[in-house]
């Protein structure tokens, strides 16, 4: 049955020049930052605090995600890339087998999340307007919000594909299945978009798609939970009294966010085929001690001091 099922062969970027292209990946991550930002400056004016603050916090909040995200990713899933194309960790190129810009790929949400606390612990050292709690209490929010474009984003880049399905919301991933190389190489077309475009679109290739399985659509699986996540963080910010809870709101994120995680997990393929894992794949083990950590924050965590 796939009455829900279609193709999936995007354009992913727009190229600019030689191997530079704007990646809509790329895209996604600005997106969701603009608008977490917009989220946290209306944050700052219900709470009437100094706007001066914002700016800066946006900084903090861009770095550490990012530096977080990415080396999340090597450390968790790709730690041959310290030996193997050392640049490329910190740098949107990949230097090994050949120089191209790769835009921001390779990224953890599990690293970001890490990133996030040392980067707002960083944060309140310099800016002492309010506590780091308050701060990661309302900041996760915005976070929440930019989680859906990335997810989003993964998917316009058929990565983090889900497992082979049967069921009628099954996609076929077409650029995932095929290399550029070898898409050029089954079609004799030698631009590699066209030779992608040929394949759904002429009915000489029609092999080639039907080569292709279907399988979970797990990053718009995730996204949509994502957009529960933040609009059930919303509701118990602005309407009820949990927002003076300290670490309420940082716990439920936590667990919310790290529970859909684990459950979509078992509908994705492992990031990390080559590494055997116990009963659980990485992101499910990874994402226990975030929930463990949140239902503390929710339940027993009790601040030393009276929130300024």
């Amino acid at each position: 049955m796939y009455l829900l099922t279609f193709d999936w062969n995007p354009l992913t970027g727009i190229d600019i020049v030689g191997n530079f292209k704007i990646h809509f990946y790329s895209l996604m991550w600005v997106a969701a930052f603009v608008i977490g930002w917009q989220v946290m400056k209306r944050i700052f004016i219900r709470e009437k605090i100094n706007i001066e603050y914002l700016d800066p916090l946006f900084v903090y909040t861009v770095l550490a995600t990012m530096l977080g995200a990415r080396l999340g990713h090597v450390i968790f899933y790709q730690s041959e890339l310290f030996t193997q194309d050392f640049f490329s960790v910190f740098l949107p190129f990949h230097f090994v087998p050949e120089f191209e810009f790769s835009g921001f790929s390779g990224l953890a949400s599990h690293g970001a999340a890490i990133g996030i606390i040392i980067g707002m612990y960083l944060y309140r050292r310099k800016y002492k307007y309010k506590s780091l709690m308050w701060i990661l209490d309302r900041i996760v929010i915005p976070v929440a919000s930019g989680a859906v474009f990335i997810r989003f984003g993964n998917f316009i880049n058929s990565e983090i594909i889900g497992k082979i399905t049967d069921s009628p919301f099954g996609v076929r991933f077409v650029q995932e299945f095929y290399g550029k190389r070898e898409i050029v190489q089954l079609t004799g077309i030698k631009n590699y978009k066209e030779a992608y475009a040929a394949v759904t679109d002429n009915p000489q290739f029609a092999s080639l798609l039907e080569a292709v399985p279907f399988r979970h659509p797990a990053q718009l699986y995730e996204a949509a939970c994502y957009v529960f996540v933040f609009l059930i963080l919303l509701f118990f910010y602005i309407k009820t009294k949990k927002s003076e809870q300290t670490g309420f709101l940082f716990g439920l994120f936590l667990v919310l966010l790290w529970s859909v995680r684990f459950f979509v997990e078992f509908v994705k393929e492992p990031q990390n085929a080559e590494r055997a894992d116990w009963l659980l794949n990485t992101g499910q083990w990874l994402s226990i001690p975030f929930i463990i950590i949140g239902l503390y924050f929710m339940f027993v965590y009790k601040p030393k001091t009276k929130v300024s």
